[in-house]
């Protein structure tokens, strides 16, 4: 039995994208090794309460601060006031957020680090940011005991970019959780529409934040594009996601579309309804310029809707052969893309089946059994872990 403290901050304070991957990850650990003390440590205020972390023996310990308060401690102030001492000794201390909390000497640690699209796309990212994480994440990736990537994209950015030793590095893919499958009750379609003033006509979907790596502009373009052409004549497209940096532009892409009255941004929408959105989409597009990892892009190919997708980065590590792959950098291979998913029947069942498949290959239990095996070999001072 080992001593663990995972830092659940992301998990209580963010509802997708890496909050949902440490709930996930977390919850999946504690399912399938209970044998473990476990403490989950997080910094308030709390949006999303941890009323699904069950284990036995599990303790909640929370930050005397809030989130903002702790971050100016520990990485802006950079005081050495370590975990332990509001979590207790812990054999391990695992990270699922870019950053590592000080810690006592010789305390093992396991760092998860989604992207580096602060070192990749700056410009996407607000300036004091980007020089926020260009000074911590370096800190935590070399304190770190070993570190988790995404992706091999991710991994290969790590090497390249910062030199570290491969052997630190483990990719960890995330997984879709079971309640991402085809939903097929025409009430509860019925139910979502009407819920987010959605029609009875077809629509592409988009999930992500608002900001300039989502790479929205250049879909919304090409969208126009599919309905001017009589390609897609009755249809829509709606985005889902919360406002982030620069969401301007996106708007700005809205009005000069034209088509305003057919692309609806529904903000943060119910966890519990996402599977019956991605399931009444015609097509699902992601067409990042840069993602860790694409989680949406498995959700939508879980549900059964067809997926176009970026062939950058860790996309097409994700969708592989089960989607439709287009250059983000244009318009005219996005609308390809998406007519390629749109058009022909065959090839939407083809792609529908093969999304399918491919989605069962991720699952939250297989992320959480590598993690342990990663943990046990830390505990036991293994190195070359990969």
């Amino acid at each position: 039995m080992a001593r663990i403290v995972i830092d659940v901050t992301a998990a209580v304070r963010q509802g997708a994208g890496i909050g949902r991957y440490a709930r996930e990850l977390t919850r999946a650990i504690l399912q399938a090794f209970p044998e473990h003390r476990y403490t989950l440590f997080y910094a308030g205020p709390v949006r999303f309460p941890l009323t699904w972390a069950q284990a036995p023996g599990l303790r909640l310990r929370a930050a005397p601060l809030p989130e903002k308060g702790m971050v100016w401690l520990w990485h802006r102030l950079s005081l050495p006031v370590p975990l332990e001492l509001f979590t207790g000794v812990a054999d391990l201390i695992y990270s699922p957020d870019f950053l590592l909390p000080p810690t006592l000497p010789g305390r093992r640690t396991l760092l998860t680090v989604h992207d580096l699209s602060f070192e990749v796309m700056p410009e996407t990212l607000p300036a004091p940011l980007v020089a926020y994480l260009r000074r911590n994440v370096p800190r935590a990736v070399r304190r770190a005991t070993h570190i988790l990537a995404d992706s091999e994209a991710t991994r290969q950015d790590l090497i390249r970019l910062w030199g570290v030793p491969a052997e630190k590095i483990t990719v960890l893919y995330s997984g879709v959780e079971p309640r991402f499958r085809p939903v097929q009750d025409p009430a509860l379609h019925a139910r979502v529409r009407a819920r987010y003033g959605l029609g009875p006509w077809p629509f592409i979907l988009t999930v992500g934040t608002v900001q300039p790596r989502k790479n929205y502009p250049r879909l919304i373009e090409a969208f126009a594009a599919l309905v001017r052409e009589g390609i897609f004549p009755e249809g829509h497209l709606v985005i889902v996601g919360e406002k982030g940096w620069q969401a301007e532009g996106t708007l700005e892409a809205i009005r000069r579309s034209g088509m305003a009255e057919r692309i609806h941004w529904l903000g943060f929408v119910d966890d519990a309804d996402l599977p019956a959105l991605y399931s009444a989409a015609a097509v699902f597009a992601l067409v990042s310029r840069y993602e860790g990892f694409g989680l949406p892009a498995l959700e939508a190919m879980a549900c059964g809707t067809p997926v176009v997708a970026s062939r950058v980065s860790s996309l097409p590590e994700v969708v592989g052969e089960a989607g439709v792959l287009v250059d983000p950098e244009s318009v005219a291979d996005i609308a390809r893309g998406l007519r390629a998913a749109l058009e022909d029947p065959e090839r939407r069942a083809a792609l529908r089946e093969a999304g399918l498949e491919r989605a069962r290959r991720f699952t939250w239990e297989a992320a959480a059994r590598q993690w342990h095996e990663i943990v046990l070999r830390l505990l036991k001072g293994t190195q070359g872990l990969r």
